[in-house]
């Protein structure tokens, strides 16, 4: 019997458990199915360890990784610019500190709920584990909207947001950092009242500004690290991202920097999108396409529906939200980048994509999958770069910023950028050899979920009952 292989009855034991534990999960945190989501991925890779590591039962370890540490909930009153008073919710979801003080991002959009953040966080303890780097798992925010706010507007909300979130984090305790909604202008205001209530320059956000904190190469990071761990996927099939077509979902930071990143490796982006629509521009996005695609999104603040007004070639098409597919999805192309948001290519997209010949799919975005798009990508063998792996060098290069932050140094760009790539090399090489050892090769879902839950669990069962 090969060392990843359950005897029948072993397997019934180790899945009763699953389901059990499963069970309760959904019972425990009732409406939240993109947490029941997260659990459920990550529970079907652990399957094939349960048998080998008894000691993970009986200290109910899969019981306890569910359960946040903490969570915080809390109202965010603010003034708008006509001088009424709006109030929006805020969070932090402080899920795991076995490895290291939490780390994760903080999101502000209308669709930002306790589950949403919950199924974040759950995801990041995974991802940080397989960083390498010392940090656990935390994701927070609130449902206030910045698209279409003035930047007072924003400043108060932040200043109030901040209050009430200052008395729970700290460098050594809990590095929040941007996600939806939330940049460097964002970063600058929060951070701006953390010092003036606390009366301390310290490293308690990452995504800070060049000259008060921040890392060459954060902003690009997500970006940057999903291109480089598609490029080692494909090394494994003797492959370059070389004269590759790629579709990119989003237009934000991931996106942008995910275009960047392929145009120095030779590929050829064609695609990018916003909640109004998809821009598909057969020409491909080069890099003075990409400039204006950066001006319009990050400082006139715009909709990619413009785009096909200034490049004449380029296709838009709207969003429609009754239809089953995203037209993205259904373009030719060999490579897919979903950078947008979670469940984003459903089982439908997913057949399109492998019709139309995608040869590898990466996630910039957080579980951008549903469960039955992963199943179709795992079962035709695709390279499939899962999120917790692929979109890990975004926090990783926060990782390097809270290093750089405690040594009160700042490293140049291609310092920065080396240790990222170094570090995507090193999760790609944990995943794929992690899925080899539990039985399952090429399976880098099993491989990142595996891999990340090992150092977690291990280090929750020398911690003792905490």
């Amino acid at each position: 019997m090969s060392a990843g292989t359950l005897t029948p009855s072993e397997t019934r034991i180790s899945g009763d458990y699953i389901e059990q534990v499963m069970a309760q999960v959904k019972a425990k945190n009732p409406a939240e199915p993109e947490f029941h989501q997260a659990v459920q991925e990550v529970f079907d890779s652990l399957r094939l360890v349960l048998q080998r590591h008894p000691e993970y039962r009986d200290a109910r370890i899969l019981e306890r990784v569910v359960e946040p540490e903490r969570v915080l909930m809390f109202r965010v009153p603010w003034f708008d610019d006509q001088n009424k008073i709006q109030v929006n919710r805020g969070f932090r979801i402080e899920m795991n500190s076995a490895i290291g003080p939490y780390k994760g991002g903080l999101r502000f959009h209308p669709s930002v709920t306790l589950g949403i953040l919950k199924f974040l966080a759950f995801e990041q303890v995974f991802k940080n584990s397989l960083t390498t780097l010392p940090m656990g798992g935390g994701k927070g925010g609130s449902d206030f909207d910045p698209k279409g706010k003035s930047d007072n507007e924003v400043m108060r909300f932040c200043q109030s947001f901040m209050t009430e979130l200052q008395r729970h984090i700290g460098p050594d305790t809990d590095v929040p950092a941007g996600d939806i909604g939330v940049g460097g202008r964002e970063i600058g205001f929060l951070f701006g009242q953390y010092k003036r209530l606390r009366n301390e320059f310290t490293g308690v956000l990452t995504g800070k500004g060049l000259n008060w904190g921040g890392s060459l190469i954060r902003p690009e990071a997500t970006g940057y690290g999903c291109v480089y761990f598609a490029a080692e996927m494909l090394k494994t099939r003797k492959e370059t991202l070389e004269g590759k077509l790629c579709l990119v979902s989003g237009s934000g930071n991931v996106s942008q920097y995910t275009i960047e990143k392929l145009l120095d490796l030779g590929a050829k982006p064609m695609t990018v999108s916003d909640s109004n629509g998809v821009i598909c521009d057969p020409d491909g996005i080069d890099r003075e396409k990409l400039a204006y695609i950066m001006e319009l999104k990050n400082v006139r603040r715009g909709r990619i529906r413009d785009y096909a007004d200034k490049f004449k070639k380029a296709i838009f098409m709207p969003t429609d939200i009754k239809s089953d597919h995203n037209p993205l999805w259904n373009i030719k192309a060999d490579c897919a980048f979903p950078s947008a948001t979670q469940n984003e290519i459903n089982a439908k997209d997913a057949a399109n994509l492998l019709k139309n010949g995608i040869k590898v799919v990466a996630e910039g975005a957080n579980m951008p999958s549903t469960l039955e798009a992963t199943k179709l990508f795992l079962e035709n063998r695709i390279l499939y770069g899962p999120a917790k792996a692929a979109n890990a060098g975004g926090v990783a290069t926060s990782g390097l910023e809270m290093a750089q932050n405690s040594a009160r140094l700042s490293w140049t760009r291609a310092e920065v950028d080396d240790r990222l790539h170094k570090i995507m090399i090193a999760i790609h090489d944990n995943c794929f050899q992690t899925a080899e050892k539990y039985g399952t090769p090429g399976n880098l879902v099993n491989g990142a979920n595996i891999g990340g839950f090992l150092k977690v669990a291990d280090s929750m069962l020398d911690q003792g009952l905490v």
